[in-house]
């Protein structure tokens, strides 16, 4: 494989065969043309590249959840607690050689107690399942292994030292001094003496349930009461942990190794299979690309990949918690068909500017405990302090005022003229300066009404004080 780099054409890979030709990488194809004239070369296409290591690691997902990409070659697999499933590590390690190899591909690993021990033994030994004599095999591999600067590693190769074994026996402080600590965090994290997590790709869920099948599943009402089964028993694990599923995940693994997810997301936790299969099966009516079996699924797995508390509550003489349950089906419904993004919610926002003070989000999501009030506290009986419609942005109006700092006599809107006969105010509401450009000017609020009985909110934007002359007015909500 070549690419051009810095200009030049370069091997970027090369097959069994061509390194022992004397063949490597970073070698130029100029180069390794003059060497062998018949030479079967491919242009590298990093991005495809890129996209079959995704397509790879949401195959892996096959054997556990905890999946990571490991550089732009190789993927790392967190086997704790899954190996039972395949009655031992060389079953598992064997069934992934077996139908990566059916695809045409060719694979190297290890299994190891960590991530950094794995990835050395895979990529610079013939790999395989290391036993009790990890630390022992750990101290024969070449320094390469270590992945450090090629500066250090040459430093290290004059000083006589080739092996693993040979530089983890000497003093820590001589090594971080001469090397950098790169070199000791390296040495720690392949005898396992420093713990480094793996960051996998998915969110890990909460409970999952699946199915392994010995003959592919084609027939998609027998997929259909696959998940129902798979939703009872999820619902079952959901129940003695006192919780409801927020989003549920139903994974399909094919045999041909193509992964398909579908995830559904409700307003409030979901307890009921009766509920989620609903939900379910109106995602399937709507997808672009429907669900198909192909030559047969051979797993299917249901998720709850976010969680939340259930509350038991009583239900009301009246059928108020009725309606509110319909109301919560019908968010979820519409959520579905139309999408999270489509169906919305007005929630109120901590901020003293009237047009900020509304944001929309998804009514699917989870509602916040600590929402701010949405106006000035409201005596009984008297007028509202704020209008039930907005402006957003307010519109510009004429006026004509008797008095600099007084509500307008009258004003022109929309090329009609209202007389005022009522005002109140002002309210003055001035900008955040945290967050306001210098530019922002402070707000005088009026409630106005005209002859016809109209009733408006207007403001003056600027103060007559502060040497302003002629500050704009403008229309921000209309009073029913």
């Amino acid at each position: 494989m070549v690419d051009k780099i810095a200009n030049v054409l370069r091997l970027v890979a090369v097959d069994q065969r061509a390194g022992k030709a004397g063949l490597y990488k970073s070698m130029t194809l100029a180069d390794a043309r003059a060497q062998f004239e018949k030479l079967d070369i491919a242009f590298a296409s990093p991005r495809q590249d890129s996209i079959l290591l995704e397509r790879l690691a949401d195959w892996c997902d096959r054997y556990t959840p905890l999946v990571a990409l490991d550089g732009s070659e190789g993927l790392v697999l967190d086997i704790t607690g899954c190996v039972h499933l395949f009655a031992d590590e060389a079953t598992l390690l064997n069934d992934i050689h077996f139908r990566l190899k059916k695809h045409g591909m060719f694979v190297r690993s290890a299994i190891a107690n960590n991530a950094a021990s794995a990835r050395a033994f895979a990529r610079y030994s013939s790999g395989g399942i290391v036993g009790d004599d990890e630390e022992k095999r750990l101290h024969k591999l070449y320094l390469a292994c270590l992945e450090i600067d090629q500066v250090h590693l040459a430093g290290l190769k004059r000083a006589g030292l080739l092996h693993v074994g040979e530089v983890e026996v000497l003093p820590r402080a001589a090594l971080s001094a001469r090397f950098g600590k790169d070199l000791v965090n390296r040495l720690d994290n392949l005898f396992g003496r420093q713990n480094q997590p793996i960051s996998p790709r998915r969110i890990v869920p909460v409970c999952m349930v699946e199915r392994r099948m010995a003959e592919p599943l084609i027939s998609m009402d027998s997929v259909e009461l696959l998940l129902q089964s798979l939703g009872d028993e999820l619902f079952r694990q959901l129940q003695t942990r006192v919780e409801g599923a927020r989003e549920v995940e139903a994974s399909f693994f094919r045999v041909d190794g193509n992964v398909r997810r579908i995830n559904i997301e409700a307003g409030k936790p979901l307890t009921e299979i009766k509920t989620l299969m609903r939900l379910l099966k109106e995602r399937l009516s709507t997808l672009a690309d429907p669900l198909d079996a192909g030559f047969g699924f051979d797993i299917i797995r249901m998720s709850a990949v976010r969680t939340e508390r259930t509350r038991t509550q009583q239900k009301s003489l009246d059928n108020t918690q009725q309606e509110t349950e319909t109301f919560d089906a019908l968010i979820d419904r519409l959520s579905i068909r139309l999408g999270n993004s489509r169906v919305l919610r007005p929630i109120p926002v901590d901020t003293h500017i009237p047009e900020r003070a509304v944001m929309l989000e998804s009514a699917s999501r989870e509602k916040s405990d600590s929402l701010v009030d949405w106006s000035p506290e409201h005596q009984p009986g008297n007028p509202p302090e704020r209008p039930i419609r907005l402006f957003n942005p307010p519109e510009l109006i004429e006026t004509t005022a008797g008095i600099p700092d007084g509500a307008p006599a009258r004003f022109m809107w929309r090329r009609v003229q209202h007389t005022i006969v009522l005002a109140e105010g002002p309210e003055r509401i001035a900008p955040e300066w945290w967050r306001e450009h210098a530019g922002a000017l402070t707000r005088d609020y009026y409630r106005v009404e005209d002859r016809q009985g109209k009733r408006f909110w207007v403001f003056r934007e600027g103060l007559y004080e502060r040497n302003d002359p002629n500050p704009k007015w403008f229309l921000h909500g209309l009073f029913a």
